[in-house]
């Protein structure tokens, strides 16, 4: 999906919302570990009941591979059934160089077809570039996270005088353009979007931790939405998990509905001011 169609569903939808399927076969509503396959089941059911109120989805593959065979087989036939006009996310945070990072673009650009992957740049440029040369395709790259570790690294100060996080951005920004690059920016870290802006002004930012890791959305936008709204906000267990009953599908659409019109009314109000 191009930059171009991706802003396109978002202005269509009024929407800028992330589903994340980090579907965990221990939370799921129990009578469905009578279907065939739950994970598969409990994913049809939350894209159905979300599809019209999200613009993305996130399968964690984590989620997926730690089932072996039958997981990887559940990732395809989830992504068959996401509507081929949402924007699909790997959220793998693969990280490696040569012909390793050759063969991961290769799995998920060509085997599954996503339009993204979320990559750790910490190798440097050959990490990430052979998720660049594909067209149409993202690499969604590390940038500040969420968890509470990210202090122990990313705002180390360099002899420049700039964290490294920001050392991060400036320079992988280099490597690609706002077409084929967005950047992982933590919703728990909202304060620093103003400066983060200020570095790449104009890439998509991914935002996880809206929601059940506290973050805000009112806050996140305020610091980093741009002209093209420039932001896909990820929200996981405080969608996929609303429900825990035969109703769950109706209670996770109710959640992203909830989520979809406060960030109608965000854009509406960016679009007159």
């Amino acid at each position: 999906m191009t930059r171009k169609e991706l802003i396109a569903q978002i202005n269509k939808k009024k929407s800028f919302l992330c589903v994340g399927l980090d579907s965990d076969i221990r939370k799921i509503p129990k009578f469905l570990l009578d279907c065939e396959n739950p994970i598969l089941e409990f994913n049809k059911r939350i894209i159905d009941a979300t599809k019209e109120y999200c613009v993305a989805y996130k399968p964690n593959i984590a989620f997926y591979e730690s089932r072996g065979v039958q997981g990887w087989e559940t990732l395809q036939a989830t992504l068959d059934y996401i509507p081929k006009d949402i924007f699909t996310i790997a959220d793998a945070k693969r990280g490696d160089i040569g012909n390793t990072a050759n063969m991961y673009a290769k799995t998920f650009f060509e085997t599954y077809n996503f339009d993204s992957v979320t990559i750790a740049p910490f190798m440097g440029e050959d990490s990430v570039a052979p998720f660049l040369s594909h067209a149409g395709k993202w690499g969604i790259v590390l940038g500040l996270t969420s968890n509470k570790g990210a202090f122990d690294f990313q705002f180390s100060e360099l002899i420049s005088g700039e964290k490294l996080f920001e050392k991060v951005l400036r320079t992988t920004a280099t490597w690609g353009s706002n077409e084929n690059l967005m950047f992982v920016v933590g919703a728990t870290k909202a304060e620093s979007l103003r400066g983060i802006r200020k570095i790449i002004p104009s890439h998509f930012l991914l935002v996880p931790g809206v929601g059940a890791q506290g973050g805000s959305l009112a806050e996140v936008c305020k610091y980093g939405l741009n002209r093209d709204c420039g932001l896909l906000i990820n929200s996981s267990r405080g969608i996929l998990y609303a429900g825990a009953d035969e109703s769950f599908a109706e209670a996770s659409g109710d959640a992203a509905k909830t989520i979809q019109l406060e960030m109608a009314a965000i854009l509406k109000n960016q679009i007159k001011n």
